[in-house]
């Protein structure tokens, strides 16, 4: 299961400044939300933190030039065309994928 995490992850975040924008991004998404949460702060500051995060993650997915994950499945499921990887991946939706999960 993690193998096709990083399979499908990798390749789709090769540009550094999303690679940075995620790393900071990813905890304030998911982990600082339920820090402040547990210490009681109002519901707007998790709230808040999320989206936050999520925009961060977006802004990188800029950076990239593709689509972000969620995104792609919205637009999958409404039949619109999306860009799963960016010029910088070695990567197209119907090839294997070179990444940093294998040795070559």
């Amino acid at each position: 299961m993690i193998q096709r995490f990083l399979k499908n992850y990798l390749p789709r975040h090769r540009n550094r400044w999303n690679q940075r924008l995620h790393i900071v991004g990813v905890p304030v998404t998911f982990v600082l939300p339920v820090v402040l949460a547990v210490r009681g702060l109002e519901w707007y500051w998790p709230v808040g933190c999320f989206f936050f995060g999520y925009l961060l993650q977006f802004a990188g997915h800029v950076f990239e030039r593709n689509d972000a994950g969620e995104v792609i499945f919205l637009k999958k499921l409404l039949g619109m065309p999306y860009t799963e990887y960016g010029p910088e991946s070695e990567c197209s939706s119907n090839s294997d994928c070179r990444d940093d999960s294998r040795s070559d």
